[in-house]
């Protein structure tokens, strides 16, 4: 059960996709709240927080997953103009383990830095480096920068993305537009792939798509991960909305 929510805050493997506006779009989301379902089950809850220069996504499991294994993890990431990443922390609570993931983006030496720490032990566990072009985007930056895109379905474009671990020019595509309806209501959207997993950024072997209003407000209404076995489809759909 721990992989199923474990691999939502790869939510930096989800919301990684870049912008084409003339102009990037404020920052400032207000609070979404999102449903995560996992096998026609409630897995837990999802509330993202974004404002023009910081971003926050606390994630929780419920229901019967919380119950196997509780998952209380929160990440926050710093960005300066255009979206581009100065750092960011996972804060990941998974049953009895309790680790911090910290990534410093140089601009200044074109590089990332990773470092994961064990709380409850006091110890660091690992490190990595890797570099990166003077502005590179983290997962929820590249979010916020999405919803400037004027990518029409049919047309693709590609990021620079890093996890501080690894980094690469991801593509991105808009796919169809579809009408998808939330618990929050129904919504005229353009779906987006972005192509991060398989070893891209992200190891993990999957595909990634995200449906972005086709509005104004251009929200991102829900998002899927099409993971291999033994965790398969994990869904995201938009809850609530709450102004900034």
């Amino acid at each position: 059960m721990r992989f199923v929510l474990s691999a939502v805050p790869a939510l930096a493997a989800m919301w990684i996709l870049p912008a084409t506006a003339a102009e990037p779009p404020s920052g400032d989301l207000g609070k979404l709240s999102y449903a995560i379902e996992w096998r026609l089950i409630h897995a837990g809850d999802a509330v993202l927080e974004a404002h023009d220069s910081e971003a926050r996504l606390k994630l929780d499991s419920a229901g019967l997953v919380s119950a196997l294994f509780k998952v209380d993890n929160t990440y926050t990431v710093h960005y300066g103009p255009s979206f581009c990443a100065t750092g960011s922390v996972l804060d990941a609570k998974e049953g009895k383990r309790h680790h911090q993931s910290t990534v410093t983006y140089d601009r200044n030496q074109n590089r990332a830095m990773w470092v994961e720490r064990d709380i409850v032990k006091n110890e660091v566990l690992r490190t990595a480096q890797v570099e990166t072009p003077h502005c590179v985007h983290d997962a929820l930056g590249g979010l916020l920068a999405l919803r400037g895109s004027t990518l029409e379905p049919g047309q693709s474009t590609l990021a620079p993305m890093s996890d501080g671990r690894r980094a690469a020019q991801v593509k991105v595509e808009a796919q169809e537009r579809e009408e998808v309806t939330t618990p929050a209501g129904t919504f005229k959207t353009i779906r987006y792939e972005a192509n991060l997993m398989n070893g891209v950024v992200y190891q993990r072997k999957g595909r990634v798509f995200v449906w972005v209003s086709d509005d104004a407000k251009r929200i991102p209404v829900q998002i899927r991960l099409r993971l291999a076995f033994p965790i398969g489809t994990v869904t995201l759909q938009l809850q609530k909305e709450e102004s900034k």
